[in-house]
């Protein structure tokens, strides 16, 4: 078995490679991709051994980027676009949701459209707005678009390869912050399906559920509880858009209580459609209200204060202990 320990971003870095090995129409492309190897040097060397005619340096252009890209999918290509940092997608926002998100249904399914855009998100590494925010739900929100986030190195590795599989267009939402922890990679051993979530933890007292970045802190948020006797089940949501109502709904009828955590703003962020769908499906299973732990309904603050801003151990215990309260 090839089993390996690797940073989150060095397992992007070799599912790319994989991709680029095995079908000659997967692309990349962006900003500082090639040469540099992308500002997190995702893309490191890749320029090098694949040439520039796949790995491609782009202008900065990001509505160029993402337009350059629907046009080459309707070619028969698959590209694999790199947006720099999450808050850089916006100039590309029009051609994503009133292009990319469309065509397929236009089509009536018969025009494929095979396009990732892979964006670093979330905050924790000490930057400015435009640098740290999370703006999955206004990607969720659009029908068309899949919308999918790994947590650890192998779903990361495993993940990405199935987005570029998809004929679809898939948002891959990187967390930036989490890109240099470690964590064991399979590369003969697909975990799952793109869209279904994996419970992290077994539990018996409450389920979190989280995604990205946060399911790290929802793991250590278990441990803690599991000193003052709690019994915390942890579900890592995965794909944001379809969200596998399923698997929460199972947790959640065997532990009666549920916290959502994302580093979004919570004021109509993904985690209000968890609670709802859940309230509808479990209404005679909860014993507490669905409570949720996210970013403040505030532009991201400067560094010095963004552990005030970013749900920590403290805030998602502390919505732990108000839920088993009840």
């Amino acid at each position: 078995m090839a089993v390996q320990k690797l940073p989150l971003a060095k397992a992007l870095n070799e599912s790319l490679r994989k991709a680029l090995e095995t079908d000659p129409k997967v692309l990349i492309m962006g900003l500082d991709v090639g040469k540099l190897g992308g500002v997190f040097r995702i893309t490191e060397g890749l320029q090098k051994d694949f040439g520039e005619d796949r790995v491609i340096d782009t202008p900065l252009a990001e509505s160029g980027i993402v337009g350059t890209a629907i046009g080459l999918a309707l070619r028969g290509y698959r590209p694999v676009v790199e947006i720099q940092f999450d808050g850089f997608v916006f100039p590309a926002y029009d051609q994503i949701v009133t292009q990319l998100a469309k065509i397929r249904a236009r089509s009536l399914g018969t025009v494929k459209m095979p396009v990732v855009i892979r964006i670093p998100y979330g905050g924790g590494i000490g930057a400015v707005e435009h640098h740290s925010e999370s703006p999955e739900s206004l990607f969720a929100h659009v029908a068309g678009l899949k919308v999918v986030t790994p947590a650890n190195s192998s779903d990361a590795y495993w993940m990405l390869q199935q987005a570029i599989q998809s004929d679809d267009p898939v948002i891959f939402f990187e967390p930036k912050r989490r890109y240099w922890d470690k964590g064991e990679l399979d590369t003969e051993a697909i975990p799952g399906e793109l869209h279904k979530a994996r419970v992290a933890r077994e539990g018996t007292d409450l389920t979190l559920v989280a995604y990205g970045p946060m399911v790290k802190t929802c793991l250590e948020v278990a441990e803690a509880a599991a000193e003052e006797g709690k019994s915390i089940e942890v579900v890592d949501l995965r794909s944001v858009s379809p969200i596998d109502f399923d698997t929460i709904q199972a947790s959640v009828e065997k532990t009666r209580r549920l916290v959502v955590v994302h580093e979004a703003p919570v004021f109509f962020g993904s985690g209000a459609e968890i609670a709802a769908r859940i309230t509808e499906r479990c209404f005679y299973h909860l014993e507490a209200p669905v409570l949720r732990v996210g970013g403040y309904h505030a532009p991201y603050p400067p560094a010095r204060l963004e552990e005030e801003y970013l749900p920590g151990l403290d805030r998602v215990l502390d919505a732990v202990d108000r839920s088993l309260a009840y």
